[in-house]
């Protein structure tokens, strides 16, 4: 019986990277590829619930009904590798994959620190928690143009609907620049500010983005009644929102990635495991999409231990052999590079492989996500138009 193989992000056909080009090029923004071939309108929303994976809407329609209802007859995206908020989420304001806008990781290394960099927090990753605003300019980081300030340049009302506390993060300044941004308390909230957002102006894009059902699934996992519950509220937010378009307008539903349950007997923590420590100086990425960076000259050995500990529970492969798979995109520039680990590894069993001595909260979590199985991989593509 052959091996499962990783479901590779579809970059340039069904990939999160193609879903606000898609949505810009119908709101008629020059420039903009419509793989996804959505209809010209002159008002679209996007509302993007972390941790929203297609495979588990399919499975708790009943918790869901309205999401599963457009679920059942679309066709989903990928989310990108890693299947990860900092990487989905800047894949979808900059409308580019990984190996383009260059946030390859929740955690990477970035020239000239001796640990990794955590892109949500903007800092280094561990204790102590140091910021790199300053060093690490998120302006300069991604240098070119969001999509989003391409949009507002070409006329469009662009708005950004969320946290209070993602307003002014070194992630959003890298790659969710030219929208105004508006707060969010609730879930209720969000469908208010949202809906007012999509009226204004004679063309606009709304981007809302809501985190809490990923926390509770970190927290609780997705097995729990607490996530069930809260993916009820997302359903029917979802719903208030569709009978709010206006005219000549469309709503798309999305994920940043899917989740999946790891046991607690399935997470493997490195301050355990010696022989994964051996020609390592620090891990990148997530319990389930590691980025493994390897001292010079140990490569070789870090393949090796990495091969034997994880068996038939892990893709492990050298960075090159990532590449060339196209794991981050078609091609991945020269400055990209570094980011990338020598060696990764992607879960396909139920495991993770944690760090305690970095970022002990990874080793209580239940749900996670990073890899390239469908559970993780595959976000739902929901449209609902009016006019």
């Amino acid at each position: 019986m052959s091996s499962p193989k990783p479901l590779i992000p579809r970059y340039g056909e069904a990939s999160l990277a193609d879903l606000v080009p898609s949505l810009m090029a119908a709101l008629g923004v020059p420039g903009f590829p419509n793989v996804l071939e959505v209809e010209p309108v002159a008002r679209a929303c996007l509302l993007v619930i972390d941790g929203l994976g297609y495979e588990l809407v399919r499975r708790h329609g009943g918790d869901a009904p309205f999401l599963e209802s457009l679920a059942a007859s679309s066709v989903p995206l990928t989310s990108g590798f890693p299947s990860s908020t900092a990487v989905s989420l800047s894949s979808l304001g900059t409308g580019r994959p990984p190996a383009e806008h260059g946030i390859v990781g929740f955690t990477m290394a970035v020239p000239g620190y001796d640990r990794s960099m955590n892109v949500l927090r903007w800092a280094l990753h561990g204790k102590p928690e140091t910021s790199l605003l300053e060093e690490v300019l998120p302006e300069r980081f991604y240098p070119g143009q969001t999509a989003f300030e391409r949009a507002a340049q070409a006329g469009v009302e662009v708005v950004l609907v969320g946290p209070v506390q993602l307003a002014h993060t070194g992630l959003t300044r890298a790659v969710f620049r030219g929208g105004a941004y508006r707060n969010a308390f609730s879930l209720g909230d969000l469908a208010a500010e949202t809906a007012q957002a999509l009226g204004e102006g004679r063309r606009s894009f709304v981007y809302a983005y809501h985190p809490d059902l990923d926390s509770t699934g970190h927290a609780r996992g997705i097995a729990s009644p607490a996530w069930r519950a809260h993916l009820h509220l997302v359903d029917r937010v979802a719903a208030d929102l569709a009978s709010m378009l206006p005219r000549d307008s469309v709503l798309v539903v999305t994920g940043d990635h899917g989740m999946v349950d790891v046991p607690p007997e399935n997470r493997i923590d490195v301050s355990e495991r010696p022989e994964l420590r051996q020609g390592v100086r620090f891990l990148g990425g997530e319990p389930r999409a590691r980025h493994v960076y390897t001292r010079a000259g140990a490569e070789e050995e870090v393949l090796a231990a990495w091969r034997e500990v994880l068996d038939d529970q892990a893709w492990v492969v050298r960075r090159d052999e990532a590449i060339a798979a196209g794991w981050f995109g078609p091609s991945v520039p020269d400055p990209v590079l570094p980011r990338i680990g020598d060696v990764l590894m992607a879960a396909r069993g139920p495991v993770g492989v944690t760090e305690r001595d970095v970022f002990w909260l990874e080793g209580v979590l239940v749900g996670h996500h990073g890899s390239m199985t469908p559970d993780e991989q595959l976000v739902p593509f929901l449209l609902v138009r009016n006019g």
